[in-house]
C-alpha cells in the first residue's frame, strides 16, 4: 500500500504540468494531422550530444540519412577574431539555428559523418556538427574535394524540390 499527500501547491503544480501535457499532445496531433507530405524544416531539439547516434539523430530530423560507420572526430578551434569568410561560413552556421557568436576562442569537437544521399561518384558530401560539452553549437554540409559549405535548411529544401515534396518552414 503507498501514501501520496499533496499540499495545495504541490496540486497546482501537477495540473498546470497535465495541462501543458495536454496542450503540447494536441499541438502534435494537429501538426501530425494537417502536415501531409510536408518536410520539417528544423531539428528535433537535442539538448545533448553524447554519442554517435546523437548526431545521426541531429541530421535525421532535417532529413538527412548518414552512415554513422563513418563517423569521425577532431579538435577545431574557433577563432576569437574573425574575418569576413568565417562570418561568411557562421551565417551558414546560423541557418540550422545555431551561432558560434558565444564559442570564440573555444576548443570544439567536429564530428563528421558521410550523407550517402547527397553523394556521388565524383564528390562526398560530409555532415558536420559542431559540440562544445556535449551541446551542439554549429551544423552545415561539407563537399569534399571541393571543401564547399551549405546551410542544413537550403540543402534540404534542395533534396526535397528534387524529390518533388513541399517544404513548409516555421516562422522565427
Amino acid at each position: 500500500m503507498f501514501l501520496f499527500t499533496v499540499t495545495k501547491p504541490g496540486l497546482r503544480q501537477a495540473g498546470a504540468l497535465a495541462l501543458c501535457a495536454v496542450c503540447l499532445c494536441g499541438t502534435v496531433a494537429a501538426a501530425v494531422h494537417f502536415s501531409g507530405d510536408a518536410v520539417a524544416a528544423a531539428a528535433p531539439v537535442t539538448a545533448t550530444v553524447e554519442t554517435t547516434q546523437d548526431i545521426g539523430t541531429y541530421f535525421t530530423g532535417y532529413g538527412f540519412e548518414t552512415d554513422l560507420s563513418s563517423a569521425a572526430v577532431d579538435k577545431v578551434k574557433i577563432p576569437k577574431k574573425w574575418d569576413d569568410s568565417f562570418t561568411a561560413f557562421n551565417q551558414v552556421v546560423q541557418e540550422s539555428g545555431l551561432d558560434l557568436g558565444s564559442y570564440k576562442g573555444k576548443t570544439v569537437e567536429k564530428w563528421t559523418l558521410l550523407c550517402p544521399q547527397l553523394s556521388t561518384g565524383d564528390k562526398d558530401t560530409y555532415c558536420v556538427l559542431l559540440v562544445y560539452k556535449t551541446k551542439p553549437v554549429g551544423a552545415y554540409l561539407l563537399e569534399k574535394p571541393s571543401g564547399e559549405v551549405s546551410g542544413l535548411v537550403t540543402a534540404a529544401k534542395t533534396a526535397a524540390e528534387a524529390d518533388g515534396v513541399e517544404i513548409e518552414y516555421p516562422e522565427d
